[in-house]
């Protein structure tokens, strides 16, 4: 699909989004409520971008499930992937396959598994990390089918991990920096990474259509620490709500606007808000 060509010198619309807890609903994994305002970014031909801590087999799922066919961002900016085509014009990457142009900033995911085995060992019965647990056990503690788990554990760059004693969080995190690693949250889970986070690829990805001549305007919304990244890089930065109507404290920023309702409700109003001021 070629989506931009060069030189068309206008204004336009970019929207990256986290998916769990944001476009999708935290427990049941549902986009029903943001249907509109997905529907009113494929009428104004405006990029989606999904930018999550899920894996390229189950970004390529949903994907198929809301006609997606933008870029998208896996495992906290560990890779972005373009589809081949997407842009009419030549831009440096990393490798390619069959579907895509890959620009590549995470860590191997089996130096994220060195580097926790080396933590627990620092911190025994106190983190337990994704890949220790069986299909069966992340299907429960995610609330997945079989089917999801698997596509959930098939990893290349981040690894989730279970911390049992939230105390412990700075020890950990300075474990993690003696590593050469560090450490994000999500909504469910903390992440081991390498230099890579959500910003970073965003930014790297922005600077890619800009290739194309036009001028943009970038929005992005997110509900938790590691989707700050994210937020720094964009124009108008959302914070989505927690199931409970609160805000992640952890994200601060100071033109940060506030979605006033949880997961895919929230991204809805926030975004029609948008579109009906920017578009």
């Amino acid at each position: 699909m070629k989506f931009f060509a060069s030189g068309q010198e206008k204004e336009r619309l970019l929207v990256f989004t986290d998916l769990d807890g944001t476009l999708l609903d935290h427990k049941t994994y549902r986009f029903d409520a943001a249907r509109p305002a997905l529907e009113a970014l494929e009428e104004k031909n405006i990029p989606l971008i999904l930018c999550t801590s899920k894996t390229r087999a189950e970004v390529e799922k949903l994907r198929l499930k809301i006609g997606q066919t933008h870029p998208f961002v896996p495992e906290n900016g560990a890779a972005v992937f373009i589809p081949r085509g997407y842009f009419s014009f030549s831009f440096s990457h990393d490798r390619e396959d069959a579907h895509y142009l890959i620009i590549e900033f995470g860590t191997p995911y089996s130096g994220l598994r060195t580097g926790l085995e080396k933590m627990k060992r620092l911190f025994p019965q106190k983190i337990r990390g994704f890949g220790d647990l069986t299909v069966e056990e992340a299907a429960r503690v995610c609330g997945f089918s079989l089917a999801e788990a698997r596509l959930a554990k098939k990893r290349r760059y981040d690894e989730p991990f279970i911390l049992k004693d939230k105390n412990l969080e700075p020890q950990i995190e300075k474990a993690a920096r003696a590593l050469g690693l560090h450490l994000t949250r999500g909504s469910r889970f903390y992440h081991l990474l390498g230099a890579n986070d959500k910003g970073k690829a965003v930014a790297r990805l922005m600077d890619i259509y800009r290739q194309s001549g036009d001028k943009f305007i970038s929005i992005g919304l997110g509900d938790s620490l590691n989707d700050l990244p994210m937020l720094e890089a964009v124009d108008h930065p959302i914070l989505v709500q927690k199931p409970d109507g609160s805000y992640d404290p952890a994200v601060k920023l100071p033109n940060l606007s506030f979605a006033p309702a949880p997961g895919p409700e929230g991204f809805r109003i926030s975004i029609l808000r948008l579109i009906d001021r920017l578009a």
